[in-house]
């Protein structure tokens, strides 16, 4: 396989978690990666192959920056936009939340997906491509200390919808993954034990079964991303 053929992917806020293991999962079966962190000095190690680029989603400079490392590639097949921001820990209530703070949530969990997705649009086109957008449970349940957070998914949700509606050419999903084990989980519950909730390393299959399948665009579980259900 030529390099011009192999399918392509950005997976954003890919320093943990679910991000890192769904690059992992895709370096392994033959995707060309690129992949952004705001701490990324493990990833040469961590993805060995993988195209690393530091920074922040919320920086315009940055995101030049991933825009001149896809198009030197040639092509785009998939973008996750992964990267998140939870906000003040312990979780405020709306009361409480600083502004400045808020802003910053919806700067990383819904402006700067926006504008990933604006950028690399050409480029989805083209290939008929994938935009995957890391959703919440918070984005539709009301959890008191959540409403910072999960406002910003659920207008994720929505964004998501439009762009399914507005580019029938592509395929356009909003995941919810459920709770996992991982760094920003535990800042929502500082002092908790979280060890009952499942590896991130759990969620990929589902995922990797819904790029495979391409199911019609929408908001989706991973729990109900089965064998049998796309």
């Amino acid at each position: 396989m030529s390099s011009t053929s192999q399918p392509t992917v950005l997976v954003t806020g890919a320093g943990r978690g679910l991000g890192l293991a769904f690059a992992r999962a895709l370096l392994s079966a033959g995707w060309r990666v690129v992949v952004d962190a705001r701490r990324a000095g493990h990833l040469a190690a961590a993805l060995p192959g993988a195209l690393v680029v530091p920074g922040d989603v919320t920086d315009p400079a940055h995101r030049d920056a991933l825009a001149s490392a896809v198009s030197g590639l040639g092509r785009l097949d998939l973008l996750v936009n992964n990267a998140s921001d939870l906000g003040p820990s312990p979780l405020p209530r709306l009361a409480d939340v600083p502004l400045a703070a808020a802003r910053r949530v919806f700067e990383t969990n819904l402006l700067a997906p926006l504008a990933l997705t604006q950028t690399f649009l050409p480029l989805l086109r083209a290939s008929h491509g994938t935009v995957v957008n890391i959703s919440s449970d918070a984005a539709v349940e009301a959890y008191e200390g959540w409403g910072t957070y999960g406002s910003s998914k659920a207008a994720l949700d929505q964004l998501t919808a439009v762009l399914a509606a507005e580019e029938p050419g592509l395929a356009v999903y909003s995941v919810d993954p459920g709770d996992m084990r991982t760094e920003m989980h535990q800042a929502a519950f500082p002092g908790e034990d979280i060890s009952d909730r499942p590896e991130p390393e759990t969620v990929v299959p589902a995922l990797l079964r819904l790029i495979a399948a391409r199911p019609p665009s929408g908001r989706l579980r991973a729990a109900d991303l089965t064998e049998t259900s796309v």
